[in-house]
């Protein structure tokens, strides 16, 4: 621990705070940027109908689909974990599968499909139906939306069940409870803290989405702020921005209190409690689980191959593909290598060093977390035009950009590894005379890899499927898969957005599949199934290790 005092000195607390800088950046432009009008310039734009007409649509849509998420995601958690429903470990990576869809795909899917023209009308049009309900607005964008997040309640609800202890639910049998009853008195309650922290990433998920809600036609803060800023109204767009700030923030401090009291409520058993037995409802479950994969994925993406090949049959060009996973591949390199080197810092001071100053330094790297992409791209341009130039329009402020948003999936992992590294062995290595950077390369680093690669890998995915930002930032003549999507897609060539849309999908799914069936593939020999009985010795709680939403951050 002294070692890593020594490494964590003056040099180590200068490099936080500078990282910390650099995540509140685009928050203090913005800031600065919406104050340029005054406050009756700031008071103009916020008092008009429009501003409230604007709110209620973001507030409404995502309580919409943070309700929607909850109701589907917690059953689906209970059938996979707690039930003999058939092909348990399938059903878990199928269901897993929306979060590697970045919204805007499933939406260009969906409004392909479903639209007033689209293929399922053609298809009907022999049987007289010559036009279908808009999908069009907001019963639309909480479809869509509901149905590619639902995974991050099923991830957190299903990550709970397996932890929980069993004897509480034993000791309601046996006194007697019925299987209903100890379900709402005790799993329930339980399970309180979990829901919570799931719909609350939901959340978070939806007022940053601007792909789904751009697609179709809804008036979000993200849409309007993105649509002011391509009218040059930028200090109304910031005032805007400003205002969707405030509600991220507001869930994103939700979000942390439950999360610690996930932690704090779990009290974690070594033994797991044998599946109930579902009986004739077995195969209706796992039909009804099948059609909710359907739903969320097998059916957008079934749609983009049938538009590859219309595509094809009409000449569309697929040599320009490799060029954009170039791109998006070097782009997410860069990334997820920047975002790891900064966070080594505030991840080392965090893990050996609580103090107020880290609290606050931490706190900070989350601010960017909370920001949606439109509102960090808004902050750095007006950063990069008047104070540096010479980054503006460049590869270095794309990389600013998904430093600042996606620095906390790369500290919490690291973080969590740096804990579990025994602070006797840096000493050891200190005793035989290395300095504190050669301990840090040879012994801290080494042994905390796991971390570095779970949010190295983390960093890299999200930025693959990112979009505003890259969008108002990128240099001009650079496009990835994500912008080519949008391109494609906004003129309605629907046939051209098909190839960078599955390469997308087809980069994303593999590492999203191994994120979420990581606990199922992890031996755990201290866990043992047993049959429900009598209360047994209770097992002393386990820490719970920090986690990080899965997937997050498609925006």
């Amino acid at each position: 621990m002294l070692t890593t005092r020594r490494l964590s000195g003056r040099a180590l607390t200068t490099a936080a705070v500078v990282v910390a800088a650099v995540a509140l950046l685009p928050a203090a432009y913005v800031l600065i940027r919406a104050g340029e009008g005054g406050v009756s310039g700031a008071w103009n734009v916020l008092s008009q109908p429009r501003t409230f007409e604007v709110l209620l649509n973001t507030v409404g849509l995502t309580a919409a689909v943070t309700a929607a998420a909850v109701l589907l995601g917690a059953p689906l958690a209970w059938l996979t974990v707690r039930t003999d429903v058939p092909a348990r470990r399938l059903l878990t990576v199928l269901l897993a599968l929306p979060l590697a869809l970045p919204s805007y795909v499933a939406a260009y899917a969906y409004v392909s499909f479903l639209g007033p023209r689209g293929l399922l009308q053609g298809w009907l049009e022999p049987l007289g139906v010559e036009r279908l309900p808009s999908i069009y607005g907001f019963w639309g964008a909480w479809f869509v939306l509901t149905v590619i997040s639902y995974p991050y309640v099923f991830l957190t609800v299903r990550a709970t069940l397996r932890r929980i202890d069993p004897s509480a639910e034993e000791a309601s049998r046996t006194l007697g409870q019925s299987a209903f009853a100890t379900f709402r008195r005790v799993l329930i309650p339980a399970l309180r803290p979990a829901l919570a922290s799931g719909g609350l990433l939901v959340g978070l998920y939806t007022l940053s989405d601007f792909g789904a809600v751009s697609m179709l036609r809804f008036d979000a803060f993200t849409r309007v702020i993105y649509i002011r800023y391509g009218l040059i109204d930028r200090s109304g767009a910031a005032v805007l921005a400003l205002l969707l700030v405030a509600l991220a923030v507001v869930v994103l401090i939700a979000e942390m209190r439950s999360r610690r009291a996930t932690a704090a409520s779990l009290h974690a058993g070594s033994r797991r409690v044998c599946p109930q037995r579902l009986g004739r409802l077995r195969w209706p479950a796992f039909a009804a689980a099948s059609a909710v994969f359907v739903v969320g994925a097998a059916l957008p993406v079934s749609v983009v191959c049938l538009w590859l090949v219309r595509g094809i049959r009409a000449g569309e060009p697929l040599r320009l593909t490799g060029e954009l996973v170039t791109n998006s591949l070097q782009a997410s390199t860069l990334a997820a290598v920047a975002v790891v080197i900064a966070a080594w810092p505030i991840a080392l001071l965090a893990a050996r060093h609580q103090s107020r100053t880290t609290r606050m330094l931490e706190s900070a790297s989350w601010i960017g977390y909370a920001l949606p992409g439109v509102v960090v791209a808004l902050g750095l341009v007006s950063f990069g035009a008047r104070q540096a130039p010479f980054v503006y329009q460049t590869m270095t402020m794309v990389v600013i950009a998904y430093l600042v948003m996606f620095l906390p999936l790369a500290i919490g992992p690291m973080k969590a590894s740096v804990q579990q590294v025994n602070p006797a062995w840096e000493e050891a290595s200190r005793t035989l005379g290395r300095g504190s950077a050669r301990t840090f390369f040879g012994v801290v680093m080494p042994l905390s890899r796991s971390g570095v690669l779970t949010g190295g890998a983390l960093v890299f995915l999200t930025v693959m499927k990112e979009l505003p930002a890259t969008l108002m930032l990128a240099p001009p003549g650079f496009s990835t898969l994500a912008t080519q999507v949008w391109n494609a897609t906004s003129e309605n060539f629907y046939g051209r957005a098909a190839a960078p849309a599955l390469a997308l999908v087809l980069l994303a799914s593999l590492p999203t599949a191994l994120l979420a069936i990581r606990d199922e593939i992890r031996p755990d020999k201290s866990r043992r199934p047993v049959e429900p009985a009598p209360t047994g010795p209770v097992a002393p709680a386990l820490p719970e290790p920090e986690r990080v939403p899965v997937g997050a951050g498609s925006r």
